[in-house]
């Protein structure tokens, strides 16, 4: 079977198994704990930074334009294939938001995304194909030229070429492969998944921790198993928490181990918070950590640090490698452009996007039709609302009049 012929089978391609099952080998930290995309993900912080920033890639509009040959003018090119390809639904199966949204979890977690650039024989593109970063091994032959082995559902690999693969990286320190943040950032993972399982064994035990139950003789299998059995009945468990513990024979119970104060888990779960966000680059509050200093006033300028810090070279990194992937030289030297449309993260309250709008128009930046599409509404049918206003202040009442005539 040819390797792109069924489309179930290219349906399927990245989505029928998980994209971490390929991986062979697992990076082991000090705490023990086996760290691997599916056990990284299963902490709620690694969860909640790819999903902040897969959002943040998904949500924002990603549009194709044209630049005038002059620059004084650019508009969107929806006569070109590509643009309601990312537009819209780069394949039969996945929505923009959705393949966008992908793309920035397989850049996370792994420093890599891989798509298939399916053209006709024409060179027409119709369809990008995501691949399963398990199912890659990038490499560069003697040239240096980029090379991709993947690994079909048949089991069977065939080679891609650059022209024929879009890679998308993340940070690299070689120009090539991108960081994995998984494996770099194992150790800060690997101890907030033991400190979660810790606490979890706290809870479990109805945060009363194991002890020494002394009693006074020697007790034989029988009444050591009966003692054993009727202890954890009788007081285990979180149905248990509180009540009284009623001992004979003279027996005591000694404590041996910790509270969850004691051990500050508390302490250590919100400094792996923050340590993991640090990696990611993430803004804890970003990620529902309630930082007990934020206020409603700070929250604007949480925001703009999250837009400025954290996606914004994330969209500009997007727009450079799709536009070298995806645009021929040709359709670059004639102004074609891959832009992020940010404004859908800019909108405030309504009336702070009344004042900043009105502010545009009046000011004779923006049109009033122009504002009005701000708004998603119709424009006015007066030819007038497609002209920029002249604030009176600079015209003064000579051009006015002028105007007027």
């Amino acid at each position: 079977m040819s390797f792109f012929v069924r489309s179930r089978a290219r349906r399927n391609q990245a989505f029928d198994e998980p994209f971490w099952k390929d991986l062979a080998t697992w990076l082991p930290s000090i705490t023990g704990k086996a760290v691997t995309m599916r056990t990284a993900i299963q902490v709620a912080t690694v969860f909640a930074c790819c999903r902040v920033i897969g959002n943040g890639m998904a949500q924002v509009p990603l549009k194709l334009r044209r630049e005038s040959a002059d620059g004084r003018s650019r508009i969107a090119a929806k006569d070109h294939p590509l643009y309601k390809l990312m537009a819209l639904r780069p394949n039969s199966w996945q929505t923009s938001f959705e393949f966008r949204q992908m793309l920035a979890w397989h850049v996370e977690l792994c420093g890599n995304a891989y798509v298939f650039k399916n053209r006709s024989v024409t060179g027409k593109m119709l369809e990008l194909i995501p691949f399963a970063p398990g199912q890659v091994v990038a490499r560069r032959d003697e040239y240096m030229r980029p090379l991709y082995d993947v690994i079909g559902l048949d089991g069977t690999m065939r080679t891609f070429t650059q022209d024929q693969v879009w890679h998308l990286r993340g940070p690299s320190v070689d120009g090539f492969q991108g960081l994995e943040v998984i494996g770099i950032a194992r150790e800060a993972i690997g101890l907030a998944m033991a400190t979660e399982e810790s606490v979890a064994q706290l809870h479990k035990n109805g945060i009363r921790n194991s002890g020494v139950y002394s009693v006074e003789g020697t007790l034989d299998k029988t009444q050591h198993e009966a003692l054993s059995a009727w202890v954890s009945q009788q007081f285990g468990g979180l149905k248990n928490t509180g009540k009284p513990m009623i001992l004979d024979r003279a027996a005591k119970f000694l404590n041996t181990s910790m509270t969850s104060v004691d051990a500050q888990s508390h302490e250590t779960r919100r400094m792996q918070v923050e340590q993991i966000c640090s990696f990611f680059g993430v803004a804890p509050i970003k990620t529902g950590f309630a930082d007990k200093t934020a206020t409603f006033a700070s929250a604007e300028e949480f925001n703009r640090a999250h837009r400025e810090d954290c996606l914004a070279p994330r969209w500009e990194a997007f727009e450079q490698s799709a536009a070298i992937n995806l645009l021929t030289d040709a359709e670059i030297e004639a102004g074609y452009y891959w832009d992020f449309v940010e404004e859908g993260l800019l909108r405030g309250s309504a009336t702070q996007t009344k004042d900043v709008i009105l502010g545009y128009v009046n000011g004779g930046l923006l049109s009033t039709n122009e504002g009005r599409a701000l708004l998603d509404r119709n424009p006015d049918p007066d030819p007038a609302s497609d002209r920029l206003r002249v604030p009176a202040n600079i015209v003064g009442a000579t051009a006015t009049v002028d105007v007027q005539k």
